[in-house]
């Protein structure tokens, strides 16, 4: 353990975020057997991964690494991380996992707490923001199957006239939401996206639309999706309306809260989120701003009793004897069997830091996302595409008045390219309006303004290179 550490500080904290090695020297490194007929040692296989592996890992806690929402794990986390590993608890049953089982069970109970939902509100912890939105729309198509077709899907699969079920979301949510419709037997076109506003907001006027020609075609919407935090601009939906149209028809309401959901630990910025409380379900990540190894999420419901829906008894794990006797049952709330125990995670991060610092942790990503657009407003030489809600900042190089867009394109994606193959900064691309441009995630809370600015240099210099080459290219 002590070497393994030694070789995680050695591969951290050099100048750049990543060797820029291509994937191809990657793969040349591994040429021996994955499984010799004998093994080399502990040691020496420890220091061939420290060589191999981590010498060529991205690293998320240096403050140039600003991509994607990859955070830089807190030491109480990995300290997390290695008990529960070691200690090998499954919570598919409460004999393999005494305590974890217990402990579950309170910090979904203050996670609950944490986003105003009732005391009949329950949760389970899940593998992230992906596994949190398929329950969740799989529970929503459930309930709304009994309810509309008297069908029992679990017991009878799904009904004929499930063709005409439809899942509502903007076209800024995540794609997650077309991953679980394929996967719910749906297909993706029973998802109906909405557009947004300037803000990149689900336009509610665009909703009201939506619904009404979803009600002419004699269409079931069985679900819509807010979201709390889009992927490319932070962007929150305006979840009180959002709230009352579902109570209005009658359809369940999903929150997708896996990036903006650490919002409800600052004061400052918990009111955000308002309207949140009213969500029959809310994803939350734990491995985005709320510093967690990968993978740490969770799902919450505001009435736990749905639940039942996909519950089931086996007599090895939970027999129905074992429920009635107040065993506490938590594979009956997850769409996994074996998993892990990751609630000590943020369990142990909020013993010892407490909300308050924990929120101050987020509200300085923010604060520092605002000081970056400033710093982008007054460059001659960028161009800032939005005004963060949360800490993604998204922009385009642009040197000069007369690059169209085309070139623009070009150009910011060669740039990307580049920095991330000599290692000196990474940083994400996205398509706005059809024209490719970078985006700088700022979830460390490490990272400084000087730090955005030598990024900014790095995009400069590379960018000028790539320029030059291309210009060099059409002449």
């Amino acid at each position: 353990m002590e070497r393994a550490i030694e070789a995680v500080l050695d591969a951290t904290g050099d100048d750049d975020p990543f060797s820029g090695t291509t994937p191809d020297a990657i793969a040349d490194q591994f040429d021996e057997p994955v499984v010799p007929e004998e093994g080399v040692g502990l040691g020496v296989a420890i220091d061939e991964v420290a060589e191999r592996v981590l010498a060529n890992s991205v690293d998320p806690s240096h403050p140039r690494c600003a991509a994607h929402l990859q955070c830089p794990p807190m030491v109480p986390g990995l300290a997390a991380e290695a008990m529960l590993s070691a200690t090998n608890q499954s919570l598919d049953s409460f004999d393999q996992a005494p305590a974890a089982t217990v402990l579950e069970e309170r910090v979904i109970d203050a996670l609950g707490h944490l986003f105003d939902l009732p005391a009949v509100a329950d949760g389970v912890f899940t593998s992230g923001g992906t596994q949190s939105n398929f329950q969740a729309l799989l529970l929503a198509r459930d309930r709304y199957c009994d309810q509309r077709f008297d069908r029992n899907v679990q017991r009878a699969g799904l009904p004929p006239g499930a063709a005409s079920l439809r899942i509502v979301c903007s076209e800024a949510a995540h794609f997650t939401a077309k991953q679980a419709a394929h996967h719910l037997g749906l297909g993706e076109n029973a998802v109906v996206t909405v557009e947004t506003d300037d803000d990149h907001r689900m336009d509610l006027d665009a909703l009201d639309e939506t619904l009404s020609a979803l009600d002419r075609r004699g269409c079931d919407p069985f679900a819509i999706v807010g979201t709390a935090g889009t992927t490319d601009f932070g962007s929150i939906d305006p979840l009180p309306e959002l709230a009352s149209r579902t109570a209005e028809r009658d359809v369940w309401f999903h929150v997708d809260a896996a990036y903006g959901g650490a919002l409800a630990l600052s004061d400052e910025h918990a009111d955000r989120l308002a309207g949140i409380e009213r969500a029959d379900s809310v994803a939350v990540d734990f491995h985005k701003l709320f510093y967690q190894p990968i993978s740490c999420g969770a799902l919450l419901l505001r009435d736990g009793d749905e639940f039942g829906r996909m519950a089931r008894n086996a007599a090895y794990l939970n027999p129905e004897a074992h429920e009635e006797a107040g065993v506490p049952n938590l594979v009956a709330k997850s769409v996994q069997t074996t998993r892990r125990f990751d609630a000590l995670k943020p369990y142990l991060a909020f013993r010892a830091l407490g909300r308050d610092r924990l929120g101050a942790l987020v509200e300085s990503t923010l604060d520092l996302a605002d000081d970056a657009t400033s710093l982008l407003a007054a460059s001659d030489d960028f161009q800032l595409v939005n005004e963060p809600v949360l800490n993604a900042v998204v922009f385009r190089y642009r040197p000069g008045e007369g690059l169209d867009d085309e070139s623009v394109s070009e150009l910011n994606a060669a740039v990307r390219e580049t920095l991330l193959r000599d290692g000196r900064a990474v940083v994400a691309r996205t398509d706005v309006d059809g024209v490719t441009s970078l985006k700088l995630t700022l979830l460390n809370p490490t990272a400084t303004l000087d730090d955005v600015a030598e990024t900014l240099d790095a995009i400069r210099a590379c960018g000028s290179t790539v320029a030059e080459v291309q210009r060099e290219v059409t002449t």
